[in-house]
């Protein structure tokens, strides 16, 4: 199962079964509790009565005395109420009062005159002198027909013995509205307490797993080799674990790095070494000035090779080690290819080719990146076109949109093209192609610098050959909003 399933199931489960047990709890505990609510008021109303209605008793006039005639009124007297939204239209007791043995001397309901109560418990236990109450079917087929009875003594005002018994009687089906009415209450702020529980539950599972999804996808992409940034931030754990781990890729990717540095390094110093090393050995020998002024010629050329390299492979290292752009801002491309072009005019003047800018270039298109990097990669571009563009041919340069928001810079040349062969490896560190004429080849860095500065400002640069003669290199930059 997919650890966002594992962790929102574990989530729900466990607060889906903390609220249903909760519910449960305070669902079963609702009746309980208003019946004893109920009780409690009945206690109340059975001992004020019971005190009103000892002067009758003791005059042995209880059932046509004046307490019976204010209970016969009280019964005829319509009530109107709202007990919290809910109506009132009639008393709901039923009073009977039994004399010393259990005998039903007054019953407002006037069914149980003359009845022997002495063994129901609210009149055996107060006749004790206990506390007597019970709760009795008035169907005993039905459950909810259960009727409280809660008794108090009926005591002579004059000594204090009891002469007689009186019952508050109430169907716990009159506490029905309010027992179901708190039930649908609990179980609705349960039901939302649920919900909302569910909703914080999926956000932080999403939450959760999106951000291992993207630490998922940034470890990948590190682990191809390719550029990316960490995509966390903040004070989170995950953002966290994010930065320990773009640390340890830091350290890894540093020591494999220099590893790999200075061990092509040293491959590509072998050759210019070696020619030096040679000149030197000869010159140290008796030879005509013409040989002598050439071995120091070549001396002085493999030295500038070497500064060269070690110049390009430095500016490379940096470019490749950055995630992302440090420094951007608007970019001018007409200024920026004009201004190129003018450097390079006298070495192209010396080649006999010429630059050509396509006057129907776009002066208002603009990139957002690094001036400095842009420069250097244009540079590269129109340099490589120059060394294989022949004498007497023109080097074309043009700028212009493309699609999806893109500005594509081409430099085309009329050379002799590039090998099948050697188009998968252009971009390749320190590959480079021999020149024309036997001029010595290049660093090999160019193109793999300016590979690395397309990539950091989200573009990209091909090269191939035209279908007329010579190579196209295209450079895709994203246009400035």
């Amino acid at each position: 199962m997919h650890i966002g399933l594992r962790i929102f199931f574990g989530f729900f489960v466990i607060v889906g079964l903390a609220a249903f047990l909760t519910l449960r709890v305070f669902v079963q505990e609702v009746k309980p509790g208003v019946r004893q609510a109920m009780e409690d008021t009945l206690v109340d109303t059975a001992n004020v009565l019971a005190a009103l209605a000892a002067d009758d008793m003791k005059q042995g006039r209880i059932n046509d005395g004046a307490f019976a005639q204010r209970l016969a009124r009280l019964q005829d007297t319509p009530v109107d109420a709202s007990v919290w939204g809910l109506r009132k239209q009639s008393v709901g007791y039923r009073i009977y009062v039994t004399d010393t043995h259990g005998i039903v001397r007054f019953d407002t309901t006037g069914s149980a005159v003359g009845a022997d109560y002495s063994r129901w418990n609210d009149v055996y236990l107060t006749l004790q002198g206990k506390y007597g109450a019970r709760s009795t079917r008035a169907n005993p087929d039905d459950e909810n027909s259960t009727v409280m009875h809660v008794a108090a003594p009926i005591r002579d005002p004059a000594n204090g013995q009891t002469i007689g018994v009186l019952t508050v009687a109430k169907p716990n089906l009159a506490m029905a509205p309010f027992i179901e009415r708190s039930q649908r209450k609990i179980l609705l702020y349960g039901l939302l307490l649920m919900g909302v529980a569910f909703a914080v539950g999926l956000v932080c599972t999403l939450w959760l797993v999106f951000g291992l999804r993207r630490l998922q996808r940034y470890a990948r992409t590190v682990a191809a080799g390719e550029r990316a940034e960490m995509p966390l931030h903040g004070a989170s754990e995950l953002a966290e674990l994010g930065r320990a781990v773009e640390t340890m890729r830091l350290r890894l990717e540093g020591k494999q790095y220099v590893e790999h540095y200075i061990h092509t390094l040293t491959h590509e110093m072998k050759s210019p070494l070696a020619a030096i090393s040679g000149a030197a050995e000869l010159l140290q020998e008796d030879m005509p000035p013409a040989d002598r002024q050439r071995f120091v010629a070549n001396i002085r050329g493999q030295s500038q090779r070497l500064a060269q390299m070690i110049r390009k492979l430095l500016v490379l290292a940096a470019v490749e080690q950055q995630q992302r752009l440090d420094h951007a801002e608007r970019v001018e491309l007409l200024p920026l290819l004009q201004a190129l072009v003018d450097e390079l005019e006298p070495r192209a003047r010396q080649r006999g080719v010429t630059f050509a800018l396509a006057p129907d270039a776009e002066p208002a298109l603009a990139v957002l990146g690094d001036p400095f990097m842009l420069r250097q990669a244009v540079t590269n571009l129109l340099e490589n076109a120059l060394d294989f563009a022949p004498a007497g041919s023109t080097v074309r340069i043009d700028v212009s949109g493309a699609p999806a928001g893109q500005i594509a810079i081409q430099v085309a040349d009329d050379g002799p093209g590039i090998p099948d062969y050697a188009l998968p490896r252009l971009f390749e560190r320190f590959y480079s192609l021999p020149r024309p004429d036997g001029r010595d080849k290049s660093t090999g860095l160019g193109l793999c610098f300016v590979r690395e500065v397309a990539t950091l400002h989200h573009g990209d640069i091909t090269i191939r050959n035209s279908d007329g003669g010579g190579a196209l290199a295209t450079l895709t930059l994203p246009a400035a909003s």
